[in-house]
């Protein structure tokens, strides 16, 4: 077998990486998501085992997010500072994933045996080394990217297996929680969920560590980040980038809006709209499971085809442009439609019929879903490989190679902004009298509840799509632009590279 050309070209600046690594990295992100998927349900568990309202475990839950995003500039600078013997990314990964194991076992098998007055303080503590830990291993999906390519062709592939992965993962833990745990445990209260649902997260997310890991071994040192230059970054620089790189600034609106849509469809959203307004739990795991392999179908041809040919910006404006009327169509067919009408082969629908056929609202929502998942899979996953182009763009606008400052400076925002998406959730359903409790699936369907739902699951995605279309007004990264960039990098390392020879002959 031909062994891979890892070599940087010297007139053009590009390396690349064989796919399966590519897409192996990709398994970090995933790693964090499953994390992500079960924290999810911390309000549950802070209802149930603290005895919280509901209004102070959806803040909560905010302020940990505030937190998150608080710690990402530190370990952001920490990170551009490392350079060991393992790379300056692989130790992050495994320091992250370690500590997301232990933390989440302490919270969700400790803190509920403890004494009352005990339980919230070692709660809080807990929950704050937790994302420490998180921030930790998910910093790495985005500043890793600079070094496993800068083939403008090959970016938009690893947003392509991002999608992939995250939506398979995703789809496995809906059908896990909703076909499996439910009907085990029959409710979200039952601290028996807790503990399967934590092995599962678990095992899972340390196999995929371990195989990310694997993958970003040969690309992760220095001699593919960024101009070889060493550099000294300190806070100030912060500013400096946040306050002069237009593209950062954009990506920021951009990415950080769509989050919060994205985290505003909380589990309880999801609950109330198959739980309740469709009548039958089961069929949300079930759905997801029939929109899956389309969805993974749509990602591989927006992001493995459509993008690497008209450039990651002009792949966002379509997905946002599609979303806002895709999403915007699905708001009227919850509204306008009978739900409980949903008929999946294998499940009841809202009458407890068993299916007999696809009725009018099974196929309007299945099309628009599907059709839904391919503009979102352009507007979300082309997120990741823009902020490697933004880290390129600091090197080409301050010669300044720092893809921890930038991927943690868009973190850092982005989570700040995402976590008012539990407060927003918490104060729509207190304000329609669930202030002690969020909604069961044995919580009664009203008109209220619906709307909540749809502007939760399908409303704040439109505002989040609308904010992608007005920040990609000002995004200067075209795919000519990138080219450019590529070119300035290359002719910045060659000069460095003559000041090394012409120092070694002067000595």
């Amino acid at each position: 077998m031909k062994k891979f050309d890892y070599s940087i070209n010297p007139q053009t600046g590009i390396h690349r990486s064989p796919l399966w690594r590519i897409a192996g990295y990709s398994l970090n992100d995933t790693a964090t998501i499953l994390y992500m998927s079960m924290m999810a349900f911390i309000s549950y568990y802070m209802i149930g085992f603290l005895g919280v309202a509901t209004i102070f475990a959806s803040t909560f839950v905010a302020i940990l997010r505030i937190w998150d995003g608080v710690t990402d500039p530190i370990i952001g600078l920490l990170l551009d500072k490392t350079n060991g013997r393992f790379g300056k990314n692989r130790p992050f990964m495994i320091i992250g994933n370690i500590i997301l194991c232990a933390a989440s076992y302490l919270l969700f098998h400790v803190t509920h045996l403890l004494p009352e007055w005990l339980k919230l303080p070692f709660f809080i503590i807990i929950a704050l080394i937790y994302y420490i830990g998180y921030t930790f291993q998910c910093i790495v999906t985005k500043s890793a990217q600079t070094c496993v390519t800068n083939d403008p062709k090959q970016r938009p592939r690893f947003g392509m297996f991002l999608g992939i992965f995250n939506t398979l993962s995703g789809i496995a833990f809906i059908v896990y929680i909703s076909n499996i745990l439910m009907p085990k445990y029959g409710t979200m209260y039952d601290i028996g969920l807790f503990h399967e649902m934590w092995l599962y997260v678990v095992i899972l997310a340390g196999i995929l560590t371990i195989i990310a890991t694997i993958s970003i071994a040969p690309k992760d040192n220095s001699n593919y980040y960024g101009t070889g230059k060493p550099q000294h970054i300190g806070l100030k620089d912060y500013w400096d980038v946040i306050k002069h790189n237009r593209a950062i600034q954009m990506l920021i609106v951009s990415a950080s809006t769509d989050k919060l849509a994205q985290a505003a469809k909380t589990s309880a959203a999801t609950v109330v709209m198959y739980g309740i307004v469709v009548g039958n739990y089961a069929t949300s795991g079930g759905f997801a499971m029939y929109t899956a392999l389309a969805g993974i179908i749509f990602g591989i041809i927006g992001l493995g085809i459509f993008a690497p040919r008209v450039g990651l910006r002009k792949a966002m404006l379509v997905g946002s442009w599609g979303g806002i009327i895709i999403n915007g169509l699905l708001c009227l067919l919850w509204l306008l439609g009978d739900p409980k009408t949903l008929n999946l082969p294998g499940f009841v629908n809202g009458y407890g019929q068993a299916f007999a056929g696809i009725t009018f609202f099974t196929g309007a929502l299945f099309s628009l879903t599907l059709t839904g998942v391919l503009f979102s899979a352009l507007a979300g996953n082309t997120v990741y490989p823009m902020t490697a182009d933004c880290a390129d763009y600091e090197i080409y606008r301050s010669g300044r190679y720092v893809p921890g400052l930038v991927g943690t400076l868009f973190s850092f925002v982005d989570k700040i902004v995402s976590s008012f998406a539990p407060v927003i959730a918490g104060l729509l359903f207190a304000l329609i009298g669930f202030s002690k409790e969020l909604p069961d699936i044995s919580t009664p369907e009203t008109p209220a509840l619906r709307y909540v739902g749809i502007f939760l699951s399908y409303g704040m995605l439109i505002i989040g799509f609308l904010c992608n279309v007005i920040a990609m007004k000002f995004y200067p990264l075209t795919k000519e632009k990138m080219v450019e960039i590529q070119t300035h990098i290359i002719e910045i390392k060659k000069e460095y590279q003559n000041e090394i020879r012409t120092e070694g002959h002067t000595s």
